[in-house]
C-alpha cells in the first residue's frame, strides 16, 4: 500500500478529533488530580491571572471530586507557589509573556475556597507547570498503589496538559477532564485535547469519568452517591 499525503492526513485528523485510548478507568487503582484551583487563577478578578472559564467549571469540577471520594478514589491537590525562595523554578520564566506583570502573591498560595479541600487530602506545593516536576507527586502515588490518574483543573494548556504528558512519560495511564479542565484563552482548549487525545491521554468528561467509577467488570453498574451539575 502507498500511504499518500491525503490518506496520513486524514488518519491524523481523525485521530486528533475521535481518538479514543483503549484501557479501563478502574477506580481501586485511580487518583484524581486538582490542578491549581487556587485563589489567583480562580477566585474573580482577584489577580491578572485569573480564568474565568475556571471559575465557572469549578461547580461541575467539585461534583467530580465528591463522586472520587464515594468511590474511594484519592483526590491529591497542587498549588502553584514561590517555594524554596524561587531556587527551584526553571531559570527562564521570568523572560516569558506569562510573567508581564508586577502582581504578587500576598502570601503563601491557598486552594480557592470553593473547592472544598479537605485537611486529610494531599496537598502537593509545586514550583513549575508540571506536577512532577521536582515535587513528591510519584512517590504519593506509587505509595497509593496507584497507577492511573485523572487530570482536572486549570490551565488545561500549561499546568495540566504538562502534568499529563509527564505523567504519560512515567507510565501513568492518563485521562485528562475534557469539562473540567480551564484555560485563559477558550479557544486554546480544544486544541490542546486534541494533542492529548492523539498521542497522550483517554479525554473524558466528568460525566463519562463518573460512569466508569460505577462501572464494574462484568458490566453492570453501581450507584454513587453523588450527581454532577
Amino acid at each position: 500500500m502507498e500511504y499518500t499525503e491525503e490518506w496520513v492526513t486524514a488518519r491524523a485528523r481523525d485521530a486528533y478529533e475521535n481518538g479514543r485510548a483503549a484501557f479501563e478507568v478502574r477506580p481501586e487503582r485511580t487518583a484524581l488530580l486538582v490542578i491549581d484551583m487556587q485563589d489567583e487563577f480562580v477566585r474573580p478578578g482577584w489577580s491578572p491571572y485569573w480564568v474565568p472559564a475556571a471559575t465557572r467549571m469549578a461547580p461541575r469540577l467539585r461534583g467530580l471530586i465528591e463522586a472520587s471520594r464515594a468511590a474511594s478514589v484519592p483526590v491529591i491537590w497542587t498549588i502553584f507557589d514561590d517555594t524554596h525562595l524561587g531556587l527551584d523554578r526553571p531559570r527562564a520564566l521570568p523572560h516569558l509573556p506569562h510573567a508581564d506583570t508586577d502582581w504578587r502573591r500576598p502570601g503563601p498560595a491557598t486552594v480557592w475556597d470553593g473547592m472544598g479541600h479537605r485537611d486529610d487530602e494531599v496537598l502537593i506545593r509545586k514550583p513549575s507547570y508540571g506536577a512532577f516536576y521536582d515535587t513528591p507527586l510519584d512517590t504519593v502515588l506509587r505509595n497509593l498503589g496507584r497507577d492511573t490518574v485523572i487530570v482536572t483543573g486549570t490551565l488545561t494548556n500549561y499546568c495540566c496538559g504538562t502534568t499529563a504528558r509527564q505523567a504519560y512519560e512515567r507510565g501513568y495511564r492518563v485521562v485528562f477532564g475534557a469539562d473540567v479542565t480551564a484555560t485563559d484563552d477558550e479557544s486554546r482548549q480544544e486544541p490542546e485535547l486534541a494533542v492529548l487525545r492523539k498521542g497522550f491521554a483517554l479525554v473524558l468528561t466528568a460525566e463519562e469519568i463518573t460512569r466508569r467509577f460505577a462501572a464494574r467488570p462484568d458490566g453492570t453498574s453501581v450507584i454513587l452517591s453523588h450527581r454532577l451539575p
